[in-house]
């Protein structure tokens, strides 16, 4: 099983894993990973103090097993996990301008990760190359031989794939961090609680964009910076308040050719830029590149895994992009939110415009930045994957429009708004007005505009969130119009039926969203995320 994201599934499949790694496996090892990240003479004494660099592996112990055992489980990158690179050791006075301090820790359910605060405000992020997947398991499943198996997935990720990442970024004009290696030694205790989960490791370094102090040019006049899910809360709060989505655009498709499948809504941070008018744009900034490259699917048991019916978001990197939907899986939710205006023109001349700025000499230099081991191991196969995904690019953003427009998602906000839905038996199309007393939102209260086709969609979402809203829908014409489901969301909303209620479903926590010809409106069905509750509150 590979890396999972940031939420900690129950894998319904997981008895199934069970029972093939009780037959490939022993019992639970409590030595798996590596004491030392260190090889070569001297790699067993303590390090002298004024070693300035070692050589090291990533992960020797994923290449210990058997081709028996990778039958089944996949090869993946083991020779590189287990590849020497010469890398950089951690000095904490020296490794920034100013010198480096223990912040808080991070990390999810398997990153070993941690903010370092070096001077100026400036912020540091400080991650382990290899992790440490257990909590993606069940309790009752953690100390069983199967979190052998969770533990060898991490094979199935590129160690270094991210350092190859800031050429191409650059060049798409995809704003970017700049990692680089550094070992953390054994003896080291500047790291805080975290020093004993650090010692030995193999960690990539790199400033974040979270401080006004690291601003950069490809960020000129951001006026803050903002994480994970605190830019979706502004705009639910406030129809001022949109994400850039030619720019968003830009990067998603950057994730596509990169075959980064990891892409969920705390993957990303945003820079503000505010208007003097009071609005104010968000720009996404991508972070935490551990999967780019992945290799999963060259194993039986992992082949059967990332089929469609089961976790189709598992995609093998290669040549070809395989199954794009399930490539972007992951992202669906911030995607639907921060693509919602981009059309399927948009998407292919984003895409053409990518094939001009990553040329094959851009390819070379980006993945020479692996370690010499590694490029000889991978590069050639990375290369070729590359330019052949470049020249099909175009091909795969259609498909990944194509997926988003299967099933869109209008948002709202929780302020009150007006939605204007004409329904024809060919298509539908979408207004969204701003009626709260806003002055900026006044100034131009048409805020969304959209036409959906029955070619393209098959079910559409309006979400109200807060606010009094009022939801205007009209049937014009004899057909099969798109199937509309309307979320009322708190708030006093009002419902007008103009012509047919075919294929509309109505969802509202208060039941007061109703009119003749209208179906009777259900609970909703949608999981509520933490800023919906917050709005809902607010919107009370």
């Amino acid at each position: 099983m590979p890396p999972l994201s940031a939420q900690p599934p129950v894998s319904h499949f997981c008895l199934l894993l069970f029972g093939l790694a009780l037959a490939t496996t022993s019992c639970a090892r409590r030595d798996f990973f590596q004491p030392d990240a260190r090889i070569g003479v001297g790699s067993s004494e303590p390090l002298p103090p004024a070693t300035d660099s070692v050589l090291t592996v990533a992960g020797r112990q994923y290449n210990r097993y058997s081709k028996f055992y990778q039958f089944f489980w996949g090869h993946h990158y083991r020779p590189v996990w287990a590849a020497p690179a010469k890398v950089q050791v951690l000095q904490l006075a020296t490794a920034a301008p100013g010198g480096l301090k223990a912040g808080k820790p991070g990390g999810g359910f398997q990153s070993i990760s941690m903010t370092m605060e070096g001077t100026k405000e400036r912020e540091y992020a400080l991650r382990a190359l290899d992790k440490n997947p257990v909590k993606t398991l069940p309790k009752f499943l953690q100390n069983s031989f199967l979190l052998n198996t969770v533990r060898d997935a991490t094979s199935a990720a590129m160690p270094y794939g991210a350092l190859t990442v800031p050429p191409f970024a650059q060049a798409a004009g995809v704003p970017h961090t700049r990692p680089r290696l550094v070992y953390v030694r054994q003896d080291e205790t500047g790291l805080g609680e975290m020093s004993e989960r650090f010692q030995g490791k193999v960690a990539l370094l790199e400033e974040k964009y979270d401080a006004l102090a690291s601003r950069t040019a490809d960020l000129a006049g951001a006026t803050d910076f903002k994480g994970g899910e605190s830019v979706l809360e502004q705009v639910y709060a406030n129809p001022a308040h949109t994400i850039d989505e030619p720019a968003f655009l830009r990067a998603r498709l950057l994730d596509v050719w990169l075959g980064d499948w990891d892409r969920h809504e705390g993957q990303w941070d945003w820079a503000e830029f505010k208007k003097p008018d009071g609005r104010v744009r968000y720009q996404a900034i991508p972070k935490d590149r551990d999967q780019v490259y992945f290799r999963f699917d060259d194993g039986i048991i992992p082949w059967f895994v990332s089929r469609r019916f089961i976790l189709p978001r598992f995609q093998t990197f290669k040549p070809n992009y395989g199954n794009v939907a399930g490539l972007v899986q992951q992202g669906d939710f911030i995607d639907q939110r921060g693509l919602k205006q981009m059309t399927r023109t948009d998407f292919s001349r984003t895409a053409a415009d990518l094939q001009r700025r990553l040329p094959d000499s851009l390819i070379e230099r980006a993945l020479r930045r692996l370690p010499p081991a590694v490029y000889a191991l991978e590069g050639p196969t990375l290369r070729s994957a590359l330019k052949a995904r470049r020249e099909t690019l175009p091909q795969a953003a259609e498909t990944f429009y194509l997926t988003l427009a299967r099933k869109p998602v209008v948002g709202g906000t929780a302020q009150a708004e007006r939605f204007v839905v004409q329904r024809y038996p060919d298509s539908t199309t979408v207004r969204v007005f701003s009626t709260a007393p806003n002055k900026v939102a006044r100034r131009d209260s048409l805020q969304f505009r959209r036409t959906y086709f029955n070619a393209e969609t098959r079910e559409l979402s309006l979400e109200g969130l807060s606010g009094n809203d009022v939801f205007e829908l009209e049937t014009i014409g004899a057909g099969r119009p798109i199937a509309l489901l309307v979320y009322g969301g708190a708030g006093q909303d009002i419902l007008r039926l103009k012509g047919s209620g075919n294929r509309l479903k109505l969802y509202d926590e208060t039941s007061d969203l109703t009119a003749a010809q209208a179906p009777r409106p259900q609970p909703p069905k949608k999981k509520r995320l933490p800023y919906d509750r917050t709005l809902d509150t607010k919107g009370r």
